[in-house]
């Protein structure tokens, strides 16, 4: 039997990992549509949506990734990448720059038609081998820049080489009720995967992957090469994997339990939002040490917030350059809000600059930035039964309402519950001063 571990040895464990880390690549893959956070992605990549305030939802990879060691990043971009760069910059927010460091936007290498686009997340990696040989790592850590967790890659990549893996799948225990709507994975005694299941009507494992992949880089190009390079496998979860396990590929499942969110839809984005200002706890960004680029938004330069005598809230995460005259309960102030003096609102999550006027009324919504509700208007609130959405009756059915970008709400509207308002939309131009529950208002709408 062994005995303990010594120092040394540890020393040793130590600066292996040291150079395993210094040897390997991250891959960001941040060009998904996002489509089901509906309007938030009508005019910016998924991972570019703002959450918690200041930050941005690739934030939170990028914070991982730098505060675990990992120094060399590729971005992925496709699906309007516009302001997604323009908050990336150069990496320095991140500490993302200097002689070993970098972070590199990798926009496709196609046309402009839309089957020149990435055909699945393995097509995307496949379509950027170039960038990988340019590096030449040891190993590539492939990772989404739009889930909302604290974790340090360090022991996953660790966890890999001990295990002598080919690839090492984060997977995570849920519910076995919630399995339903992810990839499961099945595994040995050991935690070799020895399974897949995507998204099984009757699971039969609650182990979902969290879609954070650890390759030996040797491995993935050799993979891609023969099997994406012909078109027949373009996705990871549904191709890659299920070949590499027929194949004789060792496969590593790496349990984390921890917070984490795939806020890929309205409702999950919203509860994650809820989780911060709940009183547990659940979500707490400043003990993550999550980094951003505040200069996008100017926030540096914005006033302290102000609350008003007489003002209420509770349980609210406000931003510099806010000012609070009125009643806020279980919501989230971006930078810039105003909320006058005789308004309420309630689990509500307010973008950059959005203005609730006096005496307005504002309930379970999403507001993106620079919105203006009217005074005496009331949003949120239903005395129609609270019909789901009739155009997006998956995305809007739980109660929520969600405007649009600089949408405009004229003074005493009615919008009721589970209403979308398309970016833009002036709701006094279109004559629509009221607004039933269920309804989409402005532009394709039709």
């Amino acid at each position: 039997m062994s005995g303990p571990i010594t120092h040394r040895e540890e020393l040793r464990a130590g600066e292996r990992l040291a150079r395993d880390l210094r040897h390997s690549l991250a891959l960001i893959l941040a060009g998904g549509v996002g489509s089901r956070l509906n309007v938030l992605v009508r005019q910016r990549a998924k991972p570019a949506v703002p959450f918690g305030g200041i930050y941005r939802l690739i934030d939170f990879t990028l914070s991982n990734l730098i505060n675990s060691g990992l120094e060399r990043v590729g971005i992925l971009t496709q699906y309007l990448p516009y302001s997604l760069t323009d908050h990336i910059g150069d990496g320095r927010h991140w500490g993302l720059v200097g002689r070993t460091r970098e972070v590199r936007i990798l926009p496709p290498h196609q046309g402009a038609s839309g089957s020149d686009w990435y055909l699945g997340t393995a097509d995307a990696i496949y379509r950027n081998l170039g960038y990988i040989h340019r590096h030449d790592p040891e190993f590539v850590l492939l990772l989404s820049g739009d889930h909302v967790y604290h974790m340090d890659y360090a022991p996953m990549i660790d966890a890999h080489v001990r295990a002598g893996a080919d690839v090492t799948i984060a997977v995570r225990r849920v519910p076995m009720e919630q399995a339903s709507d992810f990839g499961t994975v099945h595994v040995d005694r050991d935690s070799y995967i020895v399974g897949f299941e995507e998204k099984p009507a009757v699971p039969t494992s609650n182990l979902i992957s969290m879609g954070i992949y650890v390759f030996s880089a040797r491995v993935l190009v050799e993979r891609l090469m023969r099997w994406t390079s012909t078109g027949a496998a373009p996705d990871f979860g549904h191709h890659i994997f299920p070949r590499m396990l027929s194949g004789g590929d060792r496969m590593f499942a790496y349990e984390w339990s921890g917070y984490w969110e795939d806020v890929g839809t309205l409702r999950a984005y919203f509860d994650s939002h809820m989780d911060l200002v709940r009183a547990e706890g659940a979500l707490d960004l400043s003990a993550w040490r999550i980094r951003t680029n505040l200069d996008e938004s100017r926030v540096g330069d914005r006033p302290p917030a102000w609350i008003a005598r007489g003002a209420e809230e509770d349980r609210v995460l406000v931003s510099r350059g806010c000012r609070l005259e009125g009643t806020v309960t279980e919501s989230i102030l971006s930078p810039g809000v105003v909320i006058e003096r005789g308004a309420h609102v309630h689990r509500s999550i307010l973008m950059h600059d959005v203005r609730i006027g006096a005496g307005a009324k504002l309930e379970h919504a999403i507001l993106d930035k620079q919105v203006e509700v009217g005074h005496d208007a009331r949003i949120g609130f239903s005395d129609d039964g609270g019909r789901i959405n009739e155009r997006f009756p998956t995305h809007l059915d739980g109660g929520l309402t969600v405007i649009g970008k600089g949408a405009r709400v004229p003074e005493r509207a009615r919008i009721g519950t589970n209403v979308c308002v398309f970016p833009g939309s002036v709701l006094r131009t279109l004559g629509r001063p009221t607004v039933a529950s269920g309804e989409t208002v402005g532009e394709d709408s039709a």
